[in-house]
C-alpha cells in the first residue's frame, strides 16, 4: 500500500481527449510540426501544391532560412511585466502586427477553406486577405468576418469582370485591395508538373489510391460542394473551375501580362479604398510605389513560387525602410515561421508581416482549430521574444535590437 500511495502522489494520469483534432494539436510544437501533420493527412498532390515552389525551390527555402542571419541584441533589467503587441497598421489598430496573406484554393486543405481562416483571423484581431482565386466568394467571407478585410486582385484580361469584383468587394466591406504584380506568367512549379495537378483535382487510379490512404480528407472532400473559383463562378468569359484545368494554363490565358505602373490609375478610378501592391522585390520599385502614393508595399516573392532565386523579403526590409519608411506601409511576406521572425522584421523597419504557408499547413493539419492554434502560437512567440529581448511594446522595436551575422 505504501508503494501505491507513493505512486499516486507523483503520477498524474492524463485525461483522455476524445476530440482527435485536439489530440493531434496537443503534440504539435511549431509550424514544422503542423507541416508534418498536413503531409500525413493530405493527398500528395494537394500537399505538394501547398508546399511546393518554383523550379529548384531555392527561394522558398531561403525565405525561411534568411531569418537565421539576424541575431538579437537583448537588453536586460527592463520591466517587461506587460508586453504590448498592439500597433497601428494601415490607419487602424491591430492586436498583432500580422496579416493573413491571400492563398488560392484553400478548400483543397479543408472543406471550410477560406471561411475557417477568415473566422480565425477575426478572432485573432488581425486583417484577413481573400485571393481572387479563392474557393469561397467575397460575399461568403463578408458573412463570417466582420473584421478588417482586404481583397487580393490579379489583373485579368477581362476588365469588366475585374471591375465587377472590385464593386462586390466594396459593397462587402473590404477596406483595401492588394494588386499582385509578380505573375506576368505563372512560375514553373515542378511538383505540380510531376503530379499533373489540376483544379479541381481529377479523379484517376492514383487519386483513388491516394484517397483510400487519406480517408479523413477524402470524406471531407466528398461531402462538400465541388471546388470552384468562387469569385468568377458563373462567368461566361473565364473558366470557374467547373472543369479541370492546370493552374499554369488558366493564369497564362486569363491574366493580363501587360500590367504596368500606368494601370494604377485604372484601379484608383474603380476602387474607393486603400491600395497596396504585392510582389515588390527591389528598393527601386518600392520607391516608385511611394512616389505614386500607394498605401503600402508588400515585400514578397510569392513564397518562392514565381521567380526562383528572387531575394528573401526579410533582406529587403531594412533597405526599403531606409528608402520609403514613413511614406508608405511596409509588409514583409515570406518565410515567417515563428513570432521571433515577426519581431525581427519589425525591428528592421517593417510595419507588419504576412503569413501564407504557416496557416495553410495549419488548415490542412487541423482545420479551423489548426488556424487558431498557429495564430496563437505566433502571438505568444512575439510576446515571448519581446520579453526576453527587453522590449515592452511594438513601438519600441528598432534596429538596435538586431544584428546581421554571416553564420
Amino acid at each position: 500500500m505504501g508503494m501505491i500511495s507513493t505512486l499516486r502522489s507523483v503520477v498524474r494520469f492524463r485525461t483522455y481527449e476524445r476530440d482527435r483534432t485536439v489530440r493531434n494539436l496537443s503534440k504539435v510544437a511549431n509550424v514544422d510540426d503542423l507541416r508534418a501533420v498536413a503531409k500525413r493527412r493530405l493527398p500528395a498532390g494537394c500537399f505538394d501544391y501547398i508546399d511546393g515552389a518554383a523550379q529548384d525551390e531555392v527561394t522558398a527555402a531561403a525565405n525561411v532560412s534568411a531569418f537565421g542571419r539576424y541575431y538579437f541584441r537583448p537588453r536586460v533589467l527592463r520591466d517587461v511585466t506587460s508586453v504590448d503587441t498592439t500597433t497601428t497598421l494601415l490607419g487602424a489598430e491591430v492586436s498583432l502586427p500580422l496579416m493573413i496573406a491571400p492563398t488560392g484554393f484553400d478548400r483543397i486543405a479543408h472543406s471550410q477553406g477560406e471561411l475557417a481562416v477568415a473566422r480565425a483571423a477575426e478572432r485573432a484581431g488581425i486583417p484577413y486577405s481573400l485571393s481572387t482565386m479563392g474557393t469561397r466568394s467575397i460575399e461568403e467571407i463578408a458573412a463570417v468576418n466582420n473584421g478588417r478585410k482586404w481583397f487580393q486582385v490579379y489583373v485579368w484580361r477581362d476588365k469588366p469582370l475585374l471591375k465587377e469584383m472590385l464593386e462586390r468587394a466594396a459593397r462587402s466591406g473590404f477596406e483595401g485591395i492588394m494588386i499582385t504584380v509578380d505573375t506576368a506568367v505563372l512560375g514553373r512549379r515542378e511538383r505540380d508538373v510531376r503530379r499533373g495537378f489540376s483544379l479541381p483535382p481529377q479523379i484517376g487510379l492514383g487519386t483513388l489510391i491516394d484517397g483510400v490512404r487519406h480517408p479523413r480528407w477524402t470524406l471531407d472532400f466528398l461531402r462538400a460542394d465541388p471546388i470552384q473559383f468562387a469569385n468568377v463562378k458563373g462567368s461566361t468569359n473565364v473558366g470557374d473551375g467547373s472543369t479541370p484545368v492546370t493552374l499554369a494554363d488558366y493564369i497564362n490565358s486569363q491574366f493580363d501580362p501587360s500590367l504596368s505602373w500606368n494601370d494604377i490609375e485604372w484601379f484608383r478610378d474603380h476602387w474607393p479604398g486603400m491600395i497596396m501592391i504585392k510582389g515588390v522585390q527591389t528598393v527601386e520599385d518600392a520607391e516608385i510605389a511611394a512616389e505614386v502614393g500607394l498605401d503600402g508595399v508588400i515585400l514578397s516573392n510569392h513564397g518562392g513560387r514565381q521567380l526562383d532565386y528572387a531575394p528573401p523579403p526579410i533582406d529587403l526590409v531594412a533597405p526599403v525602410a531606409d528608402a520609403v519608411g514613413g511614406r508608405t506601409s511596409i509588409i514583409c511576406d515570406g518565410g515567417v515561421r515563428r513570432g521571433s521572425d515577426i519581431v525581427k522584421a519589425l525591428a528592421l523597419g517593417a510595419d507588419a508581416c504576412m503569413i501564407g504557408r504557416a496557416y495553410f499547413y495549419a488548415l490542412g493539419a487541423a482545420g479551423e482549430k489548426g488556424v487558431d492554434w498557429v495564430l496563437d502560437f505566433l502571438r505568444s512567440g512575439v510576446e515571448h521574444t519581446m520579453a526576453l529581448a527587453g522590449t515592452g511594446s511594438v513601438k519600441e522595436l528598432n534596429r538596435d535590437l538586431v544584428e546581421v551575422r554571416d553564420r
